[in-house]
């Protein structure tokens, strides 16, 4: 089997068809078309990016353990600390008093919270489906968060990877080293069930979110 055989059939692959229905129905969700669209404005970005805050410090308090994969603590990926430094530079320094967790995101951030350390294939559904996506279709909302609302490259530290050069090319490592993993069919479907619950969580923030603008306007 050529490279690209086993790129069409492992493990990322079967990942990602398995998740395509969920990922589809979650970037459509109305409040982060809109938002994308240019129809809300730079506070619609704010109390979305603080609604990540939380869920992006739950997600990288996990403690590494002995046999990770290495790339599940590649240091080039964590995003809290950028995501707290373009609050500040917003104006929202105290993200947590002015943009309380919502429901859904605290329900995130306790489902988060209650996976095992040990647990490798739930814990990467998480890891693939947020940092995969902030390499992909988050640089796409970088520019248009800029191109729409003003924000500057103060603002939009979230999506900027220093340590990566190539976006690209870091997606296809990343892909290569899932389909490297010996999980067996029970991790393997565990994964995968978890990637699925991980884009409802993510769905539910949106509509959270946009259950806010029905409020307020």
């Amino acid at each position: 089997m050529t490279s690209h055989d086993t790129a069409a059939t492992g493990l990322a692959a079967r990942l990602r068809d398995a998740t395509a229905v969920e990922h589809k129905d979650t970037e459509n969700r109305g409040f982060i078309t809109r938002l994308m669209g240019g129809e809300l404005d730079l506070d619609a970005y704010v109390r979305y990016l603080a609604q990540y805050a939380y869920v992006y410090r739950a997600l990288e308090a996990r403690q590494s353990q002995p046999g990770d994969p290495a790339f599940l603590a590649d240091p080039a990926l964590p995003r809290f600390a950028s995501i707290r430094s373009d609050l500040e530079h917003l104006g929202a320094a105290d993200w947590e008093v002015s943009h309380p967790a919502l429901p859904a995101t605290r329900a995130y951030v306790e489902h988060l919270e209650s996976i095992a350390d040990s647990d490798v294939p739930r814990y990467l559904a998480h890891h693939y489906t947020r940092y995969l996506g902030d390499l992909s279709g988050g640089q796409a909302i970088a520019a248009l968060v800029a191109r729409h609302y003003g924000a500057t490259e103060s603002q939009l530290a979230f999506y900027r990877f220093e340590q990566i050069d190539s976006a690209v090319r870091y997606k296809r490592a990343y892909r290569e080293q899932l389909d490297a993993l010996t999980f067996d069919e029970a991790q393997e479907a565990a994964l995968i069930a978890e990637a699925k619950g991980a884009f409802g969580f993510n769905a539910a923030i949106f509509e959270a979110l946009g259950g806010q603008l029905a409020v307020t306007s």
